[in-house]
């Protein structure tokens, strides 16, 4: 995680940062209302795969109208392994793609990343050149604010790569897990993925099957607090639930999570509240899910001594969280069920 983006709070930089962190998870709402719906019943996909127009209304409103469904894809790499789940191969992907050991990023999730051009692999990162190259069809990205500010989508180039080739948004803002999964779905489907398919309809099904699992559970120990973590060299970012898909998925299921004031969020964009290490200790937690992305310090290299004697910690009741969900249903799933079972064995400690 970069200290830099830290110590200047932009929105982006916000996000790109620990607070991408404090963005938590993400969640979309079955039966929310419209504000929160993720396009809803009007922000339909249509078209045909492989002849005829396609037509997909995104998350910002805007249609994007082409003779045919797109061959030649350019997507944030979260969204390009969503898509390569459902069975569609993008041609180019931007975002955290590679680690520095050569190794597929954990948000590239099963894309063989050996297959697709790398057009930036971090933050403000984005090889215009290559892109044009591409001769793409569509851009495709998430967005985690209002505005429909694409994702990893570089400020100062960002005209320059609109130029090129019509853009879909798809929002993980202020929603539960539910409503982007459902997005990601429809457009796939626009882009001719089988969703008929058993591997597509069992994804579904394991997810559903999930959610009951974890519902259960929360219910089963309503006194367990769950605080959601990211760990940088200098700071401790604890994630409020409001503006993040999965924990606020994860809340609408019954989870009790640490919630910092709005007060304390605020330098953090809301998303956050940033805690010096000597301070790790300001919210009791009985579970801590840490973020799992590779801009973060992971559990197991955390040496600070505040951290280590922390009661969750101590008691082993650390898992992994992806404050960025790759938007499948596969995907997904372990979610659910890492929380599930982490709630089914905690103690209280805190």
């Amino acid at each position: 995680m970069s200290n830099a983006r830290v110590s200047h709070p932009t929105r982006r930089g916000i996000l790109a940062a620990g607070g991408a962190l404090g963005l938590g998870a993400v969640l979309a709402a079955c039966g929310d209302d419209d504000g929160k719906s993720g396009g809803g019943s009007d922000s339909t996909a249509t078209g045909a795969a492989k002849s005829g127009p396609w037509t997909f209304k995104d998350d910002r409103g805007t249609t994007v109208k082409l003779g045919k469904a797109p061959s030649s894809i350019v997507a944030f790499t979260g969204v390009a392994a969503a898509l390569y789940d459902y069975g569609i191969q993008v041609k180019g992907v931007f975002g955290p793609t590679k680690t520095s050991a050569g190794k597929a990023d954990v948000q590239a999730g099963d894309m063989d990343i050996s297959k697709v051009e790398i057009l930036g692999n971090v933050w403000d990162e984005f090889n215009v050149e290559k892109y044009a190259a591409l001769r793409p069809d569509v851009l495709i990205s998430t967005m985690f604010d209002a505005t429909g500010t694409l994702w990893y989508v570089p400020e100062a180039s960002k005209d320059k790569i609109a130029k090129l080739a019509p853009s879909v948004g798809v929002s993980v803002y202020d929603r539960q897990l539910t409503a982007p999964l459902q997005r990601m779905w429809e457009l796939a489907e626009s882009l001719g993925a089988d969703l008929t398919a058993a591997k597509a309809a069992d994804a579904k099904k394991r997810f559903e099957e999930a959610a009951t699992r974890l519902r259960a559970a929360a219910k089963a120990k309503p006194g367990i607090k769950v605080m959601a973590g990211s760990a940088s060299q200098e700071l401790f970012y604890v994630s409020g639930t409001n503006l993040s898909i999965d924990l606020e998925y994860f809340k609408a299921l019954g989870v009790t999570f640490v919630e910092p004031p709005e007060s304390a969020k605020k330098q953090g964009g809301g998303w956050y509240e940033s805690l010096s290490w000597e301070n790790v200790d300001k919210y009791p937690a009985d579970i801590i899910m840490m973020d799992d992305r590779t801009s973060a310090i992971q559990p197991a290299d955390i040496t600070e001594a505040t951290w280590k004697q922390l009661p969750a910690v101590k008691a082993g009741q650390v898992i992994a969280r992806s404050p960025e969900p790759i938007l499948s249903y596969d995907k997904c799933v372990p979610l659910l069920t890492t929380l599930a079972e982490a709630l089914e064995k905690a103690k209280k400690v805190s």
